[in-house]
C-alpha cells in the first residue's frame, strides 16, 4: 500500500496502489513501484501512462460513470486559474513537474503574451483515490468579462466548478458574474482561496466575503497556494467528494453536445464534445442535428492535454471527435451529434452570443481580400461569438462589419489574425448597436419591421424618419476599496449612469451596481476606473436591454463631404466651431472683428478648393489615432 503525493500516484487520504497505464490499456497487471530513493525528476517514465503506452489507444470503458467528474475552473482575471490548472496536471501525472510549467493549457500566443486565458481548454486527468481510478475532465476558462460566452459554454459540459478567489484581492466583479453563471446552471461550487503565500494575504477576510455574498459556509473554502503547490491535493479530493458524476445513460442512442471546436488545415474541424448518452467510436456514421449532414468518424479521443486517441468515448466523458468536416459552417457550437438512423431529441444548445461592440474590418490591400476572408472564417469557427456581415467603403474597399463581446475581445481577435494567419487589417472606430423606431409605413414596409437595429453609424437614420432612438444599456458591477467610492461615483455620473445598489461586502470593500449606457463604457471607462482607484477597482457588466435616448449622428466632413469611415453616433451634441477669440482678453473690438473676418475668409477659400482626394494610408493613420 503506497502513494507518492504530488506525482499523481494517488489520494493522500488513502494509501492505495495506483492502477497502471498497462492495466487501463487492457494489458498485464501492475508494474513494480518506483524506487523511493529516486529524485522526483527521474520519475518521468513511471507516470500514469508512459510515452510508449501513449502510442496505444486508451480503453475508456474502464471508467464507469460513477468514477467521472467534469468540472471547470472559474475566477476573476489574475486570481490563479491557469496556475492551479498547472498544479492539477502535475499532481495527476499528466505532465512532468518542471519549472517551465506556466500556463500549460494556454496554447495561444496571444494568451502567453498577455498573461490571460481567452480560449477555454480541456484536459482529461487520471487520478487514483482510495483504490479507485477516476477520470477528471478539467476545463480551464477565461476570466475577463469579454469572454464570458466561453465560460457559459464550458459549464454546459460540467457538473461542478472550482471558484478561485485571490486571498489578497478578495471577491472581484468577475468572481460574482462567474458564480452566478454556475449557480444558474445548478452546478456544485467549490470555493478555493488561492495565493495564501502572499505577504498581505487575508484568507479569513475572503472566507467571510464568500459567505456573505454567495451564502457558502466559510468552512467549505479550501485555502491553497497554487504557485507553491500548498494544499492543492485537497482540491482534487474535494472534486471527487463534492461534485456529482454526470447523469447519463450509456445504453441509450448517442447524444453528443459540441461545446467548442478548432480548425486544422489538414484534418478539418476538431469538435470538442460532451457525451450525454451512448457511445461513439471510429467508423461510426454520425448526423448533425443542425445541418442534417452525415459524416464518418475518423478519430475520437481525449485531451491529455494534447490529443490522445481512444478506442471509444462513452456517455459522461468529454473529448474530441474528427469526422471530415471541411467547411467551417458545418461545425455549429451547441449542435447535437447522433448516430445515423438513430435520431434523438437535440440537446438545448446555447443562447447565441450577443455582440456588444461593432467595428469595420478591411484588408490593407484589396488583393488580400480572399485570404483575409478565409482567415476570418477559420478564426470564427474557433470563436463562434464573433458575428460577421459583409460591408464596403468608398475609401477602404470591400470588407466586413464584425461584432465582438467587448474591446478586449476585438483586440485579441485582431491579434490572432496577425499571429495565426499573417493577416494585416484596418479596424474602424468601434461602436455599439443602436435601435430606431420608424415613423412612416413606407419605411416600415421597406425594412419589413418597425424597429430596426443599426450596427453601422453611417446608416443611422435621420430624426425626421423615426419616432424615437434606443441605446443599449448594461447593468455594471464595480467592487472597490471604500476610499475610492466618491471618485468612482462621480465618474459613473459623468457617464450618464444611474445607481441601482450599494453593498459593503466587508469593512473595507464596496460593491456598486449602476445602469450604464453601453457606449459610455466600451472605449475608456475601464482605464479611467483603474486610474481613479489606483488599480484596485474591478468592473463587470451584463446586458440590460435598451432605453430611449437623445442620439445624433456626428459626421466628419472633409471639404463639405461626409467621410463615412469616421461617422459616429453620440448623445445630444451641440454644433461646435473653433473659438478664434479664445486668445483675446479684453482689448479693442476691432481686433476681434479682424479675427472673425479672417475666419470667414478661410472658410470661403476652403469652399473654392474643390474636391479633395485623400490617400488610403491617411485614412488608416486617422483610424489608428481615433482607436
Amino acid at each position: 500500500m503506497w502513494t507518492l503525493v504530488g506525482r499523481g500516484w494517488g489520494c493522500a487520504r488513502a494509501l492505495a496502489p495506483r492502477a497502471t497505464g498497462a492495466a487501463l490499456l487492457g494489458g498485464p497487471g501492475p508494474r513494480p513501484a518506483p524506487t523511493f530513493g529516486a529524485a522526483p525528476e527521474s520519475w518521468a517514465t513511471d507516470r500514469l501512462y508512459s510515452s510508449a503506452e501513449f502510442k496505444e489507444k486508451l480503453d475508456m470503458s474502464r471508467f464507469p460513470v460513477e468514477n467521472i467528474r467534469n468540472f471547470s475552473i472559474i475566477a476573476h482575471v489574475d486570481h490563479g486559474k491557469s496556475t492551479l490548472a498547472d498544479r492539477l496536471l502535475e499532481l495527476t501525472g499528466t505532465i512532468d513537474k518542471t519549472k517551465n510549467n506556466k500556463q500549460v493549457l494556454d496554447k495561444l500566443q496571444v494568451e502567453r503574451e498577455r498573461g490571460i486565458t481567452v480560449k477555454a481548454q480541456t484536459a482529461s486527468l487520471f487520478y487514483n483515490c482510495e483504490g479507485k481510478q477516476y477520470l477528471l475532465n478539467l476545463i480551464d476558462t477565461p476570466g475577463h468579462v469579454d469572454f464570458s460566452y466561453e465560460v457559459s459554454r464550458s459549464l454546459s459540459a460540467c457538473q461542478g466548478v472550482l471558484l478561485v478567489v485571490d486571498a489578497n484581492e478578495g471577491i472581484q466583479a468577475q468572481t460574482v458574474a462567474n458564480f452566478f453563471l454556475a449557480f444558474e446552471a445548478q452546478l456544485s461550487v467549490i470555493p478555493v482561496i488561492n495565493k495564501i503565500d502572499l505577504k498581505n494575504a487575508d484568507p479569513e477576510r475572503v472566507e467571510n466575503q464568500i459567505e456573505k455574498v454567495f451564502d457558502i459556509p466559510s468552512d467549505e473554502c479550501i485555502k491553497i497556494s497554487a504557485k507553491l503547490g500548498t494544499n492543492v491535493e485537497s482540491v482534487l479530493q474535494a472534486v471527487i467528494e463534492r461534485i456529482p458524476p454526470p447523469k447519463v445513460h450509456r445504453k441509450n442512442p448517442l447524444r453528443a453536445l459540441v461545446f467548442d471546436s478548432t480548425f486544422d488545415q489538414y484534418r478539418g474541424v476538431i469538435a470538442n464534445v460532451a457525451l450525454f448518452d451512448g457511445v461513439v467510436s471510429k467508423g461510426d456514421k454520425i448526423v448533425s442535428a443542425h445541418t442534417q449532414k452525415t459524416y464518418e468518424v475518423n478519430e475520437v479521443g481525449v485531451l491529455n492535454p494534447n490529443e490522445q486517441p481512444t478506442h471509444k468515448l462513452y456517455a459522461g466523458q468529454v473529448g474530441y471527435l474528427i469526422a471530415g468536416m471541411k467547411d467551417v459552417t458545418e461545425a455549429q457550437i451547441g449542435d447535437t451529434l447522433y448516430l445515423h438512423k438513430q435520431p434523438v431529441e437535440p440537446l438545448p444548445g446555447f443562447k447565441s452570443a450577443k455582440p456588444m461592440v461593432f467595428a469595420g474590418m478591411y484588408p490593407l490591400d484589396q488583393s488580400e481580400y480572399n485570404n483575409l476572408k478565409s482567415a476570418i472564417e477559420k478564426l470564427t469557427l474557433n470563436d463562434s461569438s464573433v458575428t460577421v456581415h459583409r460591408d464596403s467603403s468608398l475609401a477602404l474597399g470591400a470588407g466586413w462589419r464584425l461584432g465582438f463581446l467587448g474591446l478586449l475581445h476585438m483586440e485579441v481577435f485582431n491579434q490572432r489574425l496577425e499571429q495565426e494567419y499573417n493577416a494585416s487589417v484596418i479596424l474602424t472606430t468601434p461602436t455599439v448597436p443602436y435601435k430606431a423606431v420608424l415613423s412612416s409605413s413606407k419605411l416600415i414596409k421597406e425594412h419589413r419591421e418597425k424597429e430596426i437595429t443599426i450596427i453601422n453609424p453611417a446608416q443611422f437614420p435621420d430624426k425626421s424618419k423615426v419616432t424615437e432612438y434606443l441605446e443599449p444599456v448594461v447593468l455594471g458591477t464595480i467592487i472597490t476599496p471604500d476610499e475610492y467610492t466618491g471618485k468612482i461615483m462621480m465618474l459613473c455620473e459623468a457617464r450618464r449612469a444611474v445607481q441601482k445598489n450599494m453593498i459593503f461586502i466587508d469593512q473595507n470593500r464596496v460593491m456598486l451596481k449602476y445602469l450604464f449606457p453601453l457606449n459610455e463604457i466600451v472605449v475608456d471607462f475601464y482605464d479611467s476606473l483603474k486610474s481613479l482607484s489606483s488599480g484596485y477597482a474591478s468592473f463587470d457588466y451584463e446586458d440590460a436591454g435598451y432605453q430611449t435616448a437623445e442620439l445624433v449622428k456626428m459626421d466628419i466632413l472633409l471639404n463639405g463631404n461626409t467621410v463615412e469611415e469616421l461617422v459616429t453616433v453620440v448623445h445630444n451634441v451641440k454644433a461646435y466651431r473653433k473659438n478664434v477669440l479664445a486668445k483675446c482678453y479684453g482689448g479693442d473690438i476691432t481686433r476681434k472683428m479682424k479675427l472673425l473676418k479672417r475666419q470667414a475668409e478661410g472658410k470661403k477659400k476652403l469652399r473654392k478648393i474643390g474636391n479633395v482626394e485623400v490617400p488610403k494610408d491617411a485614412f488608416i493613420k486617422v483610424l489608428k489615432t481615433v482607436f
